[in-house]
């Protein structure tokens, strides 16, 4: 006969109680029910576990018992609590890697309207540009990213999240600051543009010739944000990238060219399955997502 763990929560239950009757009640069975239970067991062992059919005193070998049991249900009981746990995504490891504008704006909205539901899953989150989000990816690095997608995106499961416009940052005593409407990339002719990894992606004649005049590139953030108040130049960012810098001394115009866009995709790989917790990470976000759209609708 194999030992079952039902066979110790029994016992375990008569042991406790010191009777049939009340550890019947305990295991929702019958006493003749769990009066078997322990024959069988007994039988198994070989020994005895009470000293007298009265179950109010354990032999030796019950103490033995009685004590590896309650060892053995803890660990079963905890192993089940975290296996049922994660399967309902309340606990868990999610890796996620986005571009550094959703990084300070979408995802600190997603934990604090689901708090409670995160309290147990470790979240891993890194901002990165889009080039690497993928690379991370693709390493199997990452559980999710959220990036421009360039190109085919073979073997990526992707979703859009947003849309993102650009527009232009200068500072505020600039001509073009005084007023309040789209900017025509002519108005930009003559401006020394402060070039960045987004605004290259820009396509189109107008804005590659905007491009190929400039005489100033950063990367960095910070750095663009410092060489606009200076007084350099402009540059060109998506509204959420100018959002999240926190730039509240410069002014942001939007561009007219609607086509200036850049468009976040919602990624992960096509032949991975997602555990419950980044799952339900996911349609947090997306959900997030919706909600911010429609807010800024009505």
């Amino acid at each position: 006969m194999t030992l079952k763990i039902e066979m110790l929560r029994g016992f375990v239950a008569v042991a406790r109680t010191g009777n049939l009757t009340d550890a019947a009640v305990v295991l929702k069975r019958t006493p003749s029910a769990v009066s078997m239970m322990l024959k069988q067991f007994e039988k198994h062992l070989g020994e005895p576990l009470f000293e007298t059919d009265r179950k109010n005193k354990l032999t030796a070998l019950g103490e033995f018992v009685f004590e590896q049991s309650q060892l053995e249900l803890q660990h079963f009981d905890n192993t089940v609590r975290a296996i049922e746990n994660f399967a309902d995504a309340s606990m868990g490891h999610v890796r996620i890697a986005t571009v550094p504008s959703v990084a300070g704006t979408i995802i600190p909205r997603v934990f604090s309207r689901n708090t409670k539901a995160y309290e147990k899953v470790r979240v891993e989150l890194r901002d990165m540009d889009s080039k690497s989000v993928l690379h991370e990816l693709s390493r199997g690095r990452i559980d999710i990213g959220i990036a421009t997608l360039r190109g085919n995106g073979s073997g990526l499961h992707s979703q859009l999240l947003l849309t993102d416009w650009f527009g232009v940052l200068l500072t505020p005593d600039h001509p073009l600051a005084r007023d309040t409407g789209p900017i025509d990339w002519d108005a930009l002719e003559n401006e020394q543009l402060i070039a960045n990894s987004l605004s290259e992606s820009i396509s189109g004649p107008e804005a590659e010739k905007l491009h190929a005049g400039s005489r100033f590139s950063a990367h960095n953030i910070t750095s663009i944000l410092g060489m606009v108040r200076a007084g350099i130049g402009v540059t060109l960012l998506p509204e959420m990238a100018a959002i999240s810098a926190g730039q509240s001394d410069l002014v942001f115009r939007p561009l007219a060219d609607k086509t200036a866009k850049r468009q976040i995709h919602l990624i992960r790989k096509a032949d991975s399955a997602l555990s419950p917790a980044a799952r339900r990470l996911e349609n947090d976000i997306l959900e997030t997502v919706e909600d911010l759209v429609k807010e800024q609708r009505s």
